[in-house]
């Protein structure tokens, strides 16, 4: 199955950008129909995050949601197999990119989950030279396993270190080489290492680690948002540094993140990862949200 889906990719991504998205959203309401358990999460995290939407903007932005994700799946195709120059031609970046590359502190790009996430990584590779790290989920298949490490190292900008690792090789490549790392810090990966922190009003397991190692290896954090626009290509945004962040309280920075995130969802609430569980982990004595 997974060299279908990916010979499925490699045909697509000689389409026109347009032809994509229109495959893309019939991709997403098929996924809509068919993923039940998935848009039942969607539509509770939406449920808890926006509860001043009724029913029907709730049920609008999760088919909205799946529009955006369908798109994203297909879109991968164009990231892991089209020329470069195509890709830099339909990505548009907003700020500072060379932020890293003038830094004398390493830097910490801070990039929540949104649906283009994949392509602020190939911005960060495509548009400035300091080399890159980030932690890596190894994916179950081997095959698509090998597919995505390919597709995510393709500009030679980018070092993995898998989850299962502990954090001592990222540090020391870090400080040794001078990697920016890219890191993602709004998943439920459990209560080890985290601290329940609000996200719009409800307790959620939050990793303290980007405020720890940032202030540990004096890092400068610079958020970068990708969005995907209507008529097809990305938008990157990176945006000033976090200013007072970190400080020496990683939970007061862990919520003050937090509130960022939200701040960004709400500009764009469609395209942020809804399907995942953001509330799995419950604190002591309260019931499961899902």
């Amino acid at each position: 199955m997974a060299r279908v889906a990916l010979a499925f990719l490699w045909l697509l991504h000689g389409l026109p950008v347009p032809a994509q998205a229109v495959l893309g959203r019939a991709l997403g309401a098929l996924l809509h129909a068919l993923a039940g358990a998935r848009r039942r999460i969607a539509t509770r995290n939406i449920e808890l995050c926006l509860p001043e939407l009724d029913a029907a903007a709730r049920e609008r932005l999760v088919r909205e949601h799946f529009r955006w994700l369908g798109r994203s799946i297909v879109e991968r195709g164009l990231l892991w197999y089209a020329p470069r120059e195509r890709i830099e031609r339909l990505i548009e970046v907003e700020g500072d990119v060379h932020l890293a590359e003038r830094s004398d502190a390493p830097v910490m790009w801070l990039v929540p989950h949104f649906m283009a996430l994949e392509v602020a990584a190939a911005a960060v590779q495509l548009f400035q030279k300091r080399r890159g790290a980030t932690i890596y989920q190894a994916q179950s298949n081997p095959v698509f396993d090998a597919a995505v490490r390919k597709g995510r190292q393709r500009f030679g900008g980018s070092e993995l270190f898998t989850r299962q690792e502990s954090a001592k090789p990222l540090i020391r490549a870090i400080r040794q080489q001078g990697l920016g790392f890219f890191n993602l810090p709004d998943m439920d990966f459990g209560i080890k290492d985290a601290a329940f922190v609000p996200f719009f009003g409800v307790p959620a397991a939050t990793l303290l680690a980007p405020s720890r190692m940032a202030r540990m290896l004096g890092m400068t954090v610079q958020p970068v948002i990708a969005e995907m626009l209507d008529a097809g290509g990305w938008r990157v945004r990176f945006l000033p540094p976090l200013p007072n962040w970190p400080s020496d309280d990683a939970l007061a920075d862990t919520l003050h993140m937090n509130r960022w995130i939200e701040a960004q969802i709400r500009r764009c609430p469609a395209q942020y990862l809804w399907v995942h569980k953001r509330f799995k982990t419950r604190p002591p004595g309260q019931a499961a949200l899902y």
